[in-house]
């Protein structure tokens, strides 16, 4: 496998894979600020065991990035474990990180169908008693933030593919339009955050576009407030330019801000057991990430730029190997965090 190496330099050299030869930026230990390349921010979530004990992780994130999501510290399991009880420490950890090495910090997520504590799917109240629960949490919550966390997602995965609203404990108990509450309790707590719907499936499914397209004009017209809408973008080496623009026209469409929020690229595709991460996967991945940092700084005008997050830093770190049962490689770092070239490709995709 091909890797991105620090020289005590900058300068310029040729890789060779298999038959195709490429140049490759070769940048010194002070040049290694991947988000100074961007003309917007560059983000990566990141997972708080490792910041609190991988130097190498939290060098990386500190080094890269200019803006950092909650892989999962500030989830409703992780943040309200029981009724009465908020648990504040390690997503304050991740605060006191971000504030101290000057990185924006996108909060993940308010409400979600997953990630819930016993005793909310447990939980056997009337709907007024839901919606207490709900709207605490979320105040609660962005309250303590205020002025710490820049943007919230507010809502996450409300939909299925297929344009249809996702069955949930909240939806079963608080009616389809609780969503609309939940932006309207989130703006009450900070009226400076800014709030995205976020969600998968914007590069292959125009059922669910149509239907967060929909969404956003219903609150615009009811006057709820919602700032963005987050494109997750977990997606494979094989997913079509055409689908990829597609998804950028309707963001751009919205007038809302944009976020790629959760951006990964698989390439095993077939799920094959003891992959091994080959040079010609390198680059097929490394055409995506560059594709797709293109189609976004050409597509979303500048005002709606919100940036591009990756979904983790390093390919040891991703979600992907456990979710789908066998390897993969998604990340623009390998598991020892040096640069793959689709760290290049997204330099590339932002000139």
């Amino acid at each position: 496998m091909f890797c991105i190496f620090w020289t005590a330099a900058p300068q310029m050299v040729s890789a060779s894979v298999g038959t195709i030869s490429f140049p490759v930026p070769q940048f010194s230990a002070a040049d290694t600020n991947l988000y100074q390349y961007l003309p917007f921010p560059m983000g990566a979530s990141v997972g708080i065991g490792r910041m609190k004990n991988n130097a190498k992780y939290s060098e990386v994130v500190s080094k890269e990035f200019n803006s950092i999501t909650a892989e999962n510290v500030m989830k409703f399991r992780a943040l309200h474990p029981a009724e009465n009880t908020f648990n504040w420490a390690d997503a304050d950890y991740l605060v006191d990180f971000a504030q101290k090495n000057g990185k924006r910090l996108h909060g993940h997520t308010l409400n979600w169908y997953q990630y819930l504590p016993a005793w909310v799917t447990n939980f056997s109240g009337d709907s007024i008693a839901w919606e207490n629960m709900l709207k605490t949490h979320i105040q609660t919550v962005v309250a303590h933030f205020k002025g710490k966390v820049t943007s919230w997602d507010v809502v996450n995965e409300y939909f299925n593919d297929d344009g249809t609203i996702r069955p949930s404990v909240w939806v079963k108990n608080l009616g389809p339009d609780y969503i609309a509450r939940c932006f309207q309790y989130a703006h009450e707590a900070d009226p400076d955050a800014i709030l995205f719907y976020n969600d998968y499936g914007h590069e292959y499914s125009s059922a669910k576009r149509t239907a967060i397209a929909n969404l956003v004009n219903s609150f615009k017209t009811r006057g709820v407030p919602i700032h963005g809408v987050g494109m997750q973008f977990h997606m494979t080496h094989t997913q079509s330019d055409a689908n990829i623009n597609a998804a950028m026209a309707f963001a751009a469409g919205t007038g809302l801000k944009v976020h790629i929020s959760e951006l990964d690229v698989r390439v095993n595709v077939n799920k094959v057991k003891h992959l091994i991460f080959t040079d010609a996967m390198a680059l097929q991945q490394a055409d995506r990430f560059r594709f797709v940092v293109k189609a976004y700084n050409t597509a979303i005008p500048k005002a709606q730029q919100f940036g591009i997050t990756t979904w983790n830093v390093g390919d040891a770190d991703s979600w992907v190997p456990s979710w789908q049962g066998a390897p993969d490689y998604p990340l623009p770092f390998d598991a020892n965090y040096l640069r793959k070239p689709a760290y290049k490709a997204i330099i590339e995709g932002g000139k």
